[in-house]
């Protein structure tokens, strides 16, 4: 399983993102996909997931309404839209296989002015 984030990188309060996550080495369309992210000091914590075939999803509480978690099967590829961005978002964000455990290298937000 090789999992590779990109996207990140500086943004204003109130600004948006989309993140990507580039999945190779299992059946990817098989496979619910989730966002987690980790702020310094802090634990690692679930942001999103989206089913295999996208049909069901889930965000913890501090990012709904904000950010939405899409997938392209024909591109393994999952995304991840962030707007209305928050100081609180400043982290390091990385994808994972439902199931698995197997991380990429993340790619880090910073959300300042």
């Amino acid at each position: 399983v090789q999992l590779v984030e990109s996207g990140g990188g500086l943004v204003q309060p109130g600004g948006s993102l989309r993140l990507s996550c580039v999945a190779s080495g299992f059946a990817f369309s098989g496979y619910g996909m989730s966002w987690y992210r980790q702020a310094l000091g802090k634990e690692r914590e679930l942001v999103g997931t989206i089913s295999s075939a996208s049909v069901a999803t889930y965000y913890a509480d501090s990012v709904k309404g904000r950010f939405t978690m899409s997938r392209d099967n024909a591109k393994n590829t999952v995304y991840l839209q962030m707007n209305s961005l928050k100081s609180e978002d400043t982290a390091v964000y990385s994808c994972k296989v439902v199931g698995r455990v197997a991380w990429g290298q993340g790619t880090k937000v910073t959300v300042s002015s």
